[in-house]
Parts: C-alpha cells; sequence; structure tokens
C-alpha cells in the first residue's frame, strides 16, 4: 500500500514539474528579462505546423524548457514556439508589454489571447514595413490586458534565416520609455559624434589636402552605416518602406567597413615604405574580399550574414599596426590602441553570443561603445600624426636656420676676405691696365700704318685686276681666248646669271606681260616677279641659254666661239674639253647660229664686240625679229 501511494506521490511531482509556472505581475518588479533557457519552447523543424493545433491541450506537453540551450543552437528557417502563461492582475496601476530584443528576426508573429478565449494575431518582424509594427520602436512589443485576474497563455512564432536571439522582457510601460530614452539618447551620442567627428577631418582635409582624411570619413560613416543596419536604427529611419534591404544591410555595410579600414591603414601606415610586404598583403587583402563580396551579392547572398570571415582582415590590419610601431613609426600608436579596443569590443560580444558572460544591456552594446572609443583614438592618431609632422618640420626649420646664421658668417667671413683679395687685385689691375694703354697706343699707330699700307695695296691690286680683265676683253675681242682663259672672265654659273641680270635689267625692269617696272624677288635666285600681275621671270627667260641642260658657263663659251667664228675647235674637241655630249654641243652652237642668222637677215650682224646680243632677247624684237625660237619664248612668258 506504502508502495502505491510513493508512485502517486512521484507522479504528481513529475506532473508538476512539467507544467509551466506562470508569470505573475507585480508592480513591484517593473521588468523580468527570460533567456531563451528559461522558455518553454517547441521547435517545429518542418515550419508548417499551424497555431490552431499548437493552441490545444495535448499539445502543451510538447512545450519544454532546454536549461543547456546556447545562441549556437539556434536552427536557420526553423520555426521556434515559445509559450508563456502569464497571470493578470486587474488591480496593477502600470501598463504591462511584453518586448523581444532582437529586432533582426525576419519573421514574429504574436498571438494575444482576448477574454472570450480566442487569440488576436500581431504579424511582425525586419521582413515587414516599419509603419505596421504594433508600437513605433525599434525592438519588438505587444501590449498586455490586465482586465481580468486570470492565467493567459502567449504564443509566439519565432522564424529567421539567419540567428535570431530568442530573448523576450516583460516590463512595465514606465520603465519601458525610461529603458528607450535612454536607449535612444546613447544612439543619437553615437551617431552625433560619428558626424561631428566626420566633418572635423573633412575640415582638416580641405587645410592639409591629405586624402587618408578622406579614407577615415569613409571609414566611421561605414562603421556608423553597420551599427544602424545592426541596431535597427537604419530601418526605423533610413529604410522603414524597404523591409526587403535588411537582409543585405549589415553584409553590405560590413563590406565597406572593412574595405575602408584596409585602404585607411595603407594610407595611414604609409606601409609602402614602413612594411612593403605587409603593404602588398593588404593590397591582396582588399582584392579578395572585394572578390568574396560580389559572391555573396550575385552568387550566394546567404553568405551575407557569415561575419566571422572579418576576423582575417581586421587581425592583419591590427598586425600591420604593431609592426609599424614596432619599427618607429610613432603615429601608429594610436592606431594601435584603437583596433586593441575594436578587438576587446568584438571579443566580448562574442562571449554574450556564446551566453559565456551575462546578457546585459553594457555588454551588449559592447561593441557601440568600442566602435565610439576607436573612432577617438583614431581621430587622436590623426592629430597625433600632424603633431608629430609638425615638430619635426618646426626641428627642422631650427636647423635650417642655425644652418643659414652659421652659412650667413661664413659667407660674412668670405666677403671680407674676397674684398681684401679684390683691392689688391684692383691695385695688380690698375697698374697692368696703364701698361695696357700704352701698349695699345703703340698697336694703334702701328695697325694705322698698315691701314695706308694695305690702302696702297688694294689700290695697285685693283688697278692690276683690271688691266688683266681689259687684256683678257682684248684677247676676247681678238678672238684668241681658250676655254680656261674664258674661266677667268666667267668662272661659275653665278658669274654668269649676274653678267645676264646686268645685261637684262641695267636700265630697268619691264614686264613682259603688263609692262610694270616695279617687281620683287622671284621664285628662284635671280628672278624677278611683276608687283601688278604675279608674272615671275627667271635669268634665263627670253635667252638663248632658256631651257639649257648643262651648265650655264659652258654655253657662254660655246655661244662665244660661235659668234667669233672661231674655226681651231672641232665638234669632238669643244665636246672634250667642255665634258660634254658631241650632240649637246651641236645642238646648242646651231641654235646660236639660228640667232646670228636671224639677227643677219634684219641687217644686224653680231661681232665679238657685241656678242650680247645673240644672247637676250630685247623687247622691241619682234618688231625686228621673226624667229620661231622668239615665238616658243613669248608664248611660254
Amino acid at each position: 500500500m506504502w508502495r502505491t501511494c510513493f508512485l502517486i506521490i512521484l507522479l504528481l511531482l513529475s506532473i508538476k514539474g512539467l507544467c509551466q509556472q506562470p508569470v505573475t505581475i507585480d508592480d513591484s518588479i517593473d521588468e523580468r528579462d527570460f533567456m531563451a533557457k528559461d522558455l518553454h519552447i517547441f521547435l517545429d523543424s518542418t515550419s508548417h505546423i499551424q497555431f490552431s493545433e499548437i493552441a490545444t491541450p495535448p499539445f502543451a506537453r510538447r512545450f519544454t524548457r532546454d536549461s543547456t540551450y546556447q545562441n549556437a543552437d539556434f536552427k536557420e528557417n526553423a520555426a521556434y514556439w515559445i509559450k508563456i502563461p502569464i497571470r493578470h492582475s486587474p488591480y496593477s496601476k502600470k501598463v504591462w508589454l511584453l518586448e523581444f530584443y532582437d529586432q533582426t528576426i525576419d519573421h514574429l508573429d504574436a498571438y494575444v489571447p482576448r477574454e472570450d478565449g480566442t487569440y488576436e494575431r500581431f504579424s511582425m518582424g525586419d521582413q515587414q514595413d516599419f509603419s505596421k509594427r504594433v508600437m513605433p520602436h525599434k525592438n519588438f512589443e505587444v501590449a498586455l490586458n490586465m482586465q481580468s485576474d486570470t492565467v493567459m497563455n502567449y504564443y509566439f512564432r519565432v522564424q529567421s534565416h539567419e540567428f535570431a536571439d530568442i530573448r523576450l522582457a516583460v516590463r512595465s510601460v514606465n520603465r519601458f520609455v525610461y529603458y528607450a530614452l535612454n536607449e535612444y539618447f546613447l544612439f543619437g551620442t553615437l551617431y552625433g559624434m560619428v558626424i561631428i567627428i566626420a566633418l572635423y577631418n573633412f575640415l582638416v582635409f580641405l587645410a592639409i589636402r591629405e586624402i587618408k582624411n578622406i579614407y577615415y570619413i569613409l571609414y566611421i560613416l561605414s562603421v556608423a552605416a553597420y551599427a544602424m543596419s545592426y541596431d535597427g536604427i537604419g530601418f526605423q529611419y533610413l529604410w522603414p518602406r524597404h523591409p526587403e534591404w535588411n537582409n543585405y544591410a549589415v553584409g553590405f555595410t560590413l563590406y565597406s567597413v572593412i574595405l575602408w579600414g584596409l585602404v585607411f591603414t595603407r594610407r595611414f601606415l604609409v606601409t609602402r615604405a614602413n612594411a612593403p610586404k605587409l603593404d602588398k598583403a593588404l593590397y591582396w587583402a582588399i582584392i579578395i574580399r572585394s572578390v568574396y563580396f560580389l559572391v555573396e551579392v550575385f552568387l550566394f547572398p546567404k553568405l551575407l550574414t557569415i561575419r566571422t570571415i572579418e576576423i582575417i582582415p581586421l587581425s592583419l590590419i591590427f598586425y600591420t599596426g604593431i609592426t609599424v610601431w614596432n619599427r618607429g613609426y610613432r603615429p601608429a600608436r594610436f592606431f594601435v590602441i584603437a583596433y586593441g579596443i575594436l578587438f576587446t569590443g568584438f571579443f566580448i560580444r562574442t562571449l554574450v553570443y556564446f551566453d559565456i558572460l551575462p546578457f546585459t544591456t553594457p555588454l551588449h552594446y559592447s561593441l557601440h561603445f568600442s566602435f565610439v572609443l576607436e573612432m577617438l583614438f583614431l581621430t587622436f592618431a590623426l592629430g597625433d600624426r600632424i603633431r608629430i609632422l609638425k615638430n619635426m618640420r618646426d626641428r627642422a626649420l631650427k636647423r635650417i636656420i642655425h644652418q643659414h646664421e652659421v652659412n650667413m658668417k661664413l659667407k660674412d667671413k668670405v666677403t671680407r676676405e674676397l674684398e681684401e683679395k679684390v683691392t689688391e687685385r684692383t691695385v695688380e689691375l690698375n697698374k697692368k691696365n696703364a701698361e695696357l694703354e700704352e701698349i695699345n697706343m703703340k698697336l694703334a699707330r702701328q695697325s694705322s700704318e698698315i691701314n695706308q699700307i694695305n690702302s696702297i695695296l688694294d689700290l695697285d691690286n685693283w688697278k692690276l685686276k683690271n688691266s688683266i680683265k681689259e687684256v683678257l676683253n682684248e684677247r676676247l675681242m681678238e678672238k684668241t681666248m681658250d676655254y680656261k682663259q674664258f674661266q677667268t672672265l666667267y668662272p661659275d654659273s653665278l658669274a654668269c646669271y649676274r653678267f645676264l641680270e646686268t645685261l637684262k635689267w641695267q636700265h630697268a625692269f619691264h614686264c613682259r606681260k603688263c609692262t610694270n617696272e616695279k617687281y620683287f624677288d622671284g621664285t628662284h635666285k635671280f628672278s624677278r616677279r611683276c608687283t601688278r600681275c604675279g608674272y615671275n621671270e627667271s635669268i634665263t627667260a627670253f635667252t638663248i641659254f632658256h631651257s639649257i641642260k648643262f651648265p650655264i658657263e659652258k654655253a657662254f663659251y660655246i655661244a662665244y666661239l660661235t659668234v667669233t667664228g672661231k674655226k681651231d675647235y672641232t665638234l669632238e674637241k669643244l665636246a672634250h674639253d667642255l665634258d660634254l655630249r658631241v650632240n649637246t654641243v651641236w645642238g646648242f652652237r646651231h641654235k646660236v647660229a639660228e640667232r646670228i642668222s636671224e639677227l643677219e637677215s634684219h641687217g644686224k650682224k653680231p661681232s665679238a664686240s657685241r656678242w650680247e646680243d645673240v644672247i637676250i632677247f630685247h623687247e622691241d624684237a619682234p618688231a625686228r625679229v621673226t624667229s620661231k625660237k622668239y615665238k616658243a619664248f613669248k608664248s611660254e612668258a
């Protein structure tokens, strides 16, 4: 008999242990927090069980409390049903509500009991517009109805594609308002500091024009954007009508934090000079992280929720700062402290996540506090760098001033020595100048005498040359000059062209087209162009030498022999002496002979003294000459 009683007692105790004790509302306790291991939860791995089945009495025993539950045990995309019984108190003078802390839950359905035994459903979560929430707060709240003295079961369905913190609180509205105001005040302080620090660094950039300040601004703005995406402020104030952005905001902003952190590290620590190998590592970290981000966005969006990978670039940044500091780069000290604080914040937040540290407000926002301190110390680092550079510049300026003073003293000393040397040299130069003046006077007298002698010699030389030319001209007229003697009068084509220029235009220039007498230099040497009609007349035009294909000085000699009628030269001998072909010599002699025949037919026989009549076709030639050659010249003109 006593055995039966003992079994009955054990059965009653086991049933009592399975029953969930209700939460009693007491005005003396404004807040109660319930961790996931304190709640009775049913895990629906299929996500297909409906509330109509969940709310049945037989289903109640399937809700269990797991005292060993940790955040790492959360199953993604599974439905967690939470049942919490609350004993209402109509005598309570406060308004009460239930609140979920985690604002990143995708879908949160609250089933609130009515007095008639039915349930009212409220759909919440960050996959719905912010305006659909029961209360306009970043967290999820449900108000309690305290009108009846009874125990009512509240059901919640939690489902999320990534980790969701199943933690709720039963608190009075008084406590909620106090807590919410302080929390938003801290948020305002955090983001206000970000804006102030960003504006300050922008003003510094305008003053010193260093691009690292812009990189730092982009970094802290990325940190602020990540924090706003993480704590729900961004959804409440920036994109309340676009809940789909909640799935990507944290991934996008975290990539921006890592990207600009790496870029700022390279620029601030001057790793290219202070740590070349680590500079290459940072460069490749930027490329690899960017490629990984593109893979996340376009191929595997689920990877955006994985944040543990960021420990690699952050560790690389921290290690680079320590290395550069150890190598003597003093501005890196505040940089190392800043990232040491950031690592501490990440470490504390990780311990809270794994339930190693208790969940408290300071520990929950440890990452935010570390971000604030990191921004302050990085700002100190930038200012410290400017201060160090200023001190180095001042020391360098003092050294320059000191060196300048030494140089001035040395310059004064050298100047005095040079003045003494100059005085000595001036005395010597004055003596030398006096001697040079005497020598110059002697040279001037000698030069005057030499000039007189040269004038006499030049006069004698001129007379001698004229005598030679007279002799040669007489020999020319006497028809006794050979080619070498002829070259004395006309040695080259230039002498021949000058003779033709004097012969053609010794009195005046007359244009063959418009009879204008004004001209300027033509396109070729010795040619003349009419200023009125632009006609360009070459030096050989309207002469017997027009269009010849061999040197004009040789043509002069052939014309001379033809006019004088000298018979001593045969065609072969003349071609040999002039180095021309026989046909060329014969053709030009024939041309000259025709010109002579034309002149004789008009009663003008050329002689050796007037052999130039054969050369030139004068302007009145058409009245006297009817030669086909002259007509050809005229038509060409």
